[in-house]
């Protein structure tokens, strides 16, 4: 047996084992996990336990494999209708401001580090994606729920920008090893951004579309789809990164259409993915905490630290700001997007392309690049959550915890059979009836198991089994749900009582002397709302004098289907 073989293994997966285990504690305190993923790696190198590791080769393709899978499941998970109502600003954000994000720090990092403008570009572009995975697990983890607009917009802007960032990277190692000039450089830049963003986007929409194919004309052993679905994306991440175009765009795109069309097996799918993309992120954060030699750290320290305090208080700002503002997005949502630019591994993935590249100055941009991480991820991971309260970003859920396991029944894409656990409090214990088209079968209590019928009232701790159409899967919850909880008194979030949208504006100011346009006397609310709002969001209001109208709900065509009225001024 090689003797290397079973010390490698049981490294790796003693650090892969802690990075979970202290998973338990990051949740209790709300850090930021990834940020303790990246410390495990520092521990464990060469200035901790000792364990030297300086292959940035092989780094690089552990990492971008990781990023892959990552930027796969972030778009399956995507829903393409929330996609299209957020693409224009995140898009607008993860290209423009990716440029806009280089130029600044790259001027900030020319007056600190002394760099040539060639090199300071260079450390601006390495640091200026944000970090999808590090941004929503601290939402999880503090229990935010963000207006949808802004979640959406910061989703999908951090899914997307990696592959610009790696580009732009790429593009400007090539110009400072002087494989090619300024004007080489310019013609590289816009052919090859042409070259890849074209071939990304459209490899990724076949392959996305021949994943979702494949999967439903083909017969396999039900653990073999999540695999196949997989190993599918990686291979149409090497496919497009063979002939030139961005495999990370390829693999996000994939993602999201094969996520947005029927799929067998999604359940499994999903469960499979999430913990691939835990793994993908472990180990990318591992090995990459283990490339890093934190003494050297202290010789760049106060320029990296003022490099990052530059990025987070000046150039995200000004950089979102400026993309943002043609899109009507408020100052709050302006300012809360900015502060949750979070940099994480991809950052320090791109640090090792100047050693790929044989640049001089490596070793510094790799160290400014993972200080700056650090920082980052100790600074904005841990005010997340205030920031969200103080700048009112967080919605307070409606909906109380449910809990339910979806069953896709062989044979049929028509029905699911839906297991729902009876919380104490909910709609269904007091007495609330069942739809006619939700099928209940059965009902087990106490250990035992029995027919819906003779169940009688339901009671907490019940399970039911209910068969319905895949389309009504969360029509139930509402019923099932205890009573809502979190951020905030939900009354004061979505007024005090319920009024008709399609009730005339008129109303309200005969019985409250609420103060509105002229021409709206014949409009009805939801109208005048959708008027003033133009793209509403729950939690979205509408002030006319005494009283606040709030949008409680949206129907499938974004019209708003409930208001909420709450009275400011007592007359």
């Amino acid at each position: 047996m090689v003797d290397w073989l079973a010390p490698l293994v049981l490294i790796g997966a003693a650090l892969v084992l802690v990075s979970i285990l202290t998973s338990v504690l990051a949740f209790r305190f709300g850090a930021p996990l990834l940020l303790v993923f990246l410390l495990i790696g520092l521990v464990a190198g060469e200035d901790g336990f000792g364990l030297a590791y300086d292959d940035q080769q092989g780094a690089y393709l552990v990492g971008s494999v990781a990023l892959a899978v990552i930027l796969f499941d972030a778009g399956f998970g995507t829903r393409l209708r929330a996609f299209r109502r957020v693409a224009a600003p995140a898009i607008t954000l993860a290209t423009l401001g990716v440029i806009l994000t280089t130029g600044l720090v790259g001027g900030a990092a020319h007056e600190l580090f002394g760099l040539p403008w060639p090199q300071a570009l260079l450390m601006g572009a390495l640091i200026s994606s944000t970090d999808a995975a590090a941004v929503f697990f601290l939402l999880r983890a503090g229990g935010i729920t963000l207006r949808g607009r802004v979640r959406g917009t910061l989703g999908v802007e951090s899914g997307s920008n990696d592959p610009i960032a790696i580009f732009l990277t790429a593009t400007l190692v090539e110009l400072v090893a002087g494989q090619a000039g300024l004007a080489g450089f310019t013609t590289s830049l816009l052919l090859g951004f042409g070259l890849q963003m074209g071939l990304g986007i459209g490899i990724g929409l076949l392959g996305g579309y021949l994943l979702q194919r494949l999967t439903s004309r083909i017969e396999l052993e039900t653990g073999l789809y999540p695999v196949f679905v997989l190993v599918g994306a990686l291979l149409i991440f090497a496919v497009t990164a063979q002939f030139g175009g961005s495999g990370f765009i390829a693999a996000y795109v994939a993602g999201l259409v094969a996520g947005n069309r029927a799929m067998p097996h999604r359940g499994e799918m999903r469960r499979f993915q999430d913990g691939m993309t835990w793994l993908a992120q472990i180990l990318m954060f591992l090995v990459l905490g283990l490339l890093a030699t934190p003494s050297q750290f202290p010789d760049i320290a106060i320029p990296a630290v003022l490099l990052a305090a530059f990025l987070m208080f000046v150039a995200r700002p000004v950089a979102v700001g400026l993309c943002l503002a043609p899109f009507g997005f408020s100052p709050r949502e302006i300012a809360f997007i900015s502060w949750v630019g979070l940099r994480g591994a991809v950052s320090i993935l791109l640090a090792i392309l100047p050693f790929l590249g044989g640049l001089e100055n490596s070793q510094l941009f790799f160290n400014a690049a993972f200080i700056m991480v650090l920082t980052s991820l100790l600074v904005q991971g841990w005010t997340i959550k205030p920031v969200a309260r103080w700048l009112g970003m967080i919605v307070p859920s409606r909906l109380g915890p449910v809990e339910k396991i979806e069953l896709e029944l062989p044979g049929t894409a028509h029905h699911e059979l839906v297991v729902y656990h009876v919380r104490p409090g909910s709609p269904v214990v007091g007495g609330a009836r069942l739809p006619r088209w939700a099928r209940p079968a059965l009902v087990l209590r106490n250990g035992g198991s029995m027919h819906f019928r003779k169940a009688g009232r339901l009671r907490p701790d019940d399970y039911v089994y209910i068969f319905m159409s895949p389309r009504y899967a969360s029509a139930l919850d509402h019923l099932f749900a205890a009573p809502a909880g979190g951020d905030g008194d939900g009354r004061d979030a979505f007024g005090h009582f319920s009024i008709d949208p399609g009730a005339p504006v008129a109303t309200l100011v005969d019985a409250y002397g609420a103060k509105v346009d002229a021409d709206a006397a014949g409009v009805s609310v939801g109208d005048y709302m959708q008027r003033k709002l133009r793209r509403p969001e729950i939690g979205d209001r509408v002030a006319l004098g005494p009283i606040e109208l709030i949008v409680r709900e949206r129907d499938s065509d974004d019209r708003i289907s409930e208001v909420g009225l709450q009275v400011i001024n007592h007359r």
